[in-house]
């Protein structure tokens, strides 16, 4: 008869994996100082393992009377002195939109990553404000020309009527730009969120899972960890 292996239980476990802890790798813990700092390693890190996108990230919003929706956008600029001394995570949109409505009419919002190859997660919560547009021109401007004309044909989150109806409305902006530089539209823009807390999330043996909330305090922040 098979022997069964050794159970392992919950106690264990921790302290197996905070054996294989040694000075090389103390990074494996969630550091507790400045979590823009820290969100900064990770970034890095995901950017080297996760094979798509590794700035992809979802962003929740809602109505001012609480009808909340979230979807997958990508992150463009982020940092601990960007537009402020509070800091800030970039990405653009067109204002039109169901997420664009939602964040001019109640400017709070959450974002989420989630790096698989990891198995990390960063949730951020804050207030939400527009780039200016000088911000704006100088990363539309950065886009394919391609993407720029898709930026001005495409009525975001509005009843399309079909495929071709969509290709139509691209061959339009193409012929209305078809010399010189391509403008950003008026509607499109970006918006910053500036966190008021960050928490990040580290997979653990048996779901013990270790998680460490940064919420902010004054010009700095406080820490603590939580239970999985």
């Amino acid at each position: 008869m098979a022997q069964l292996g050794a159970y392992v239980g919950p106690i264990q476990a921790i302290r197996q994996d905070n054996a294989r802890v040694d000075d090389s790798a103390k990074d494996d813990h969630i550091a507790h100082d400045n979590p823009f700092a820290l969100f900064d390693a990770w970034f890095a890190k995901a950017a080297d393992t996760e094979p798509n996108d590794p700035e992809a990230v979802a962003l929740a919003t809602s109505t001012p009377d609480g009808f909340p929706s979230v979807r997958m956008v990508l992150l463009k600029d982020h940092g601990a002195d960007l537009l402020g001394p509070g800091g800030g995570f970039v990405f653009y949109t067109n204002a039109h939109s169901r997420k664009g409505g939602e964040l001019l009419a109640n400017p709070r919002a959450a974002m989420l990553f989630h790096w698989k190859s990891l198995r990390r997660q960063i949730r951020i919560e804050g207030t939400i404000t527009r780039v200016p547009d000088a911000m704006a021109d100088a990363y539309f401007a950065s886009r394919s020309r391609d993407s720029q004309l898709g930026a001005w044909a495409s009525d975001q989150s509005a009843p399309l009527s079909s495929r071709a109806a969509f290709l139509g409305d691209i061959a339009k902006a193409t012929a209305r730009h078809l010399v010189g530089p391509v403008p950003r539209p008026p509607h499109w823009t970006g918006f910053c969120l500036t966190p008021t807390a960050m928490e990040f999330w580290m997979d653990r043996a048996f779901r013990l899972h270790e998680r460490r909330r940064f919420t902010r305090d004054g010009e700095g922040w406080t820490s603590s960890l939580l239970y999985p």
